[in-house]
């Protein structure tokens, strides 16, 4: 998957781009640090605004990582040889 960049808004109203999420915009986003970590997403721990742009992404690609999530192949059960004599 492709890989997002939070938006960060300058007092003289200009955008760039940011180093992270902030853990406010995760969590109104319903996910935790875990989850973020997990699927891929970029954290900020010094960053203590939210925006909504940023929500709303986040939002959007945790929808889209769980549909193109595949399930994991369950792993064959061993079966014991005898060793010959």
């Amino acid at each position: 998957m492709h890989h997002i960049k939070p938006k960060i808004f300058k007092p003289d109203g200009k955008q760039r781009c940011g180093r992270g999420f902030s853990r406010d915009e995760l969590g109104k986003a319903g996910v935790t640090y875990i989850e973020a970590v997990r699927v891929g997403l970029p954290v900020d721990f010094r960053r203590k605004t939210a925006h909504d742009e940023n929500i709303e992404a986040v939002k959007a690609y945790m929808k889209k990582a769980k549909t193109e999530a595949k399930p994991k192949p369950k792993p064959e059960p061993k079966t014991e040889t005898k060793k010959k004599p």
